[in-house]
């Protein structure tokens, strides 16, 4: 909050000079009038620069409660495509008390490492409820590979196969694509001509339009991104991080 020293009669001048400017047919100051308002509010700016800085600090909270609060609804109003769309891949404890739901992409840097991030919790936290969706947004490789991971999903309804594929593909070197998605579901042991049918189905198109407008809904911008009980998340934070967003979700605090 702007301290109240900042009340001068300059900063009264910015708010009647921001009047003048969103309502011209008032016509409450003559020209000379508005030009002296003018240069009265950009003397006391360059005197006080600092004042730019507070405002600026304030609206940039302002905007993040702003959008914590329209992600929050979102969450709220899609939570049942979020947490239990038949499109998503359920891992670790299907009946766990806190939803833990990754949008990732294959060509994710951060991606991988949050991957290690995903194991050591679902290790330590056998109540946690893992959702991995498909979030293709680094190019065309990118797609291609979600396409597999979808159609893997398809001919493995435990996720275990899934799983194996995913930790494959996304801890590998190299850019993700078609081909080495396609390696990586035969390393993981998938029925390839099966995977290669269900790659043309209108359930992956279906699977990543879904998960592109929940994403999109929820402003979610980059990868990895989480909603985590009610809160979203967008970018890795870490494993100490995660583990304050679950026990939030869990507790109500940083730390149950």
């Amino acid at each position: 909050m702007l301290s109240l020293r900042f009340l001068s009669p300059a900063i009264a001048a910015v708010a009647l000079l921001a009047s003048v400017a969103t309502n011209a047919s008032a016509q409450s100051f003559s020209e000379p009038q508005r030009n002296e308002i003018q240069k009265i509010v950009r003397d006391y700016l360059l005197s006080n620069p600092e004042v730019l800085e507070e405002v600026s600090a304030e609206l940039s909270k302002r905007q993040a409660q702003a959008e914590a609060a329209k992600q929050v609804a979102a969450v709220k109003q899609h939570a049942d495509i979020i947490f239990n769309s038949p499109r998503g891949v359920v891992v670790g404890n299907p009946k766990g008390d806190v939803n833990f739901v990754e949008f990732f992409d294959y060509n994710c840097g951060y991606c991988k490492r949050a991957m290690t991030d995903m194991f050591e919790l679902m290790k330590a936290d056998p109540k946690l409820r893992v959702v991995l969706k498909e979030f293709p947004v680094l190019g065309q490789g990118s797609v291609e590979a979600a396409q597999v991971a979808i159609a893997v999903r398809m001919q493995d309804p435990s996720g275990k196969k899934y799983l194996d594929f995913h930790q494959k593909l996304l801890g590998g070197r190299g850019q993700a694509d078609g081909a080495r998605a396609l390696a990586a579901a035969k390393e993981a042991g998938l029925d390839m001509a099966r995977l290669e049918k269900d790659m043309k189905s209108s359930e992956v198109r279906d699977t990543l339009t879904e998960n592109l407008k929940i994403a999109e809904e929820m402003g979610l911008n980059g990868t990895p991104s989480y909603v985590i009980g009610d809160q979203v998340v967008v970018g890795a934070i870490g494993l100490s991080g995660l583990k304050e967003k679950i026990a939030t979700a869990r507790c109500g605090k940083p730390s149950c």
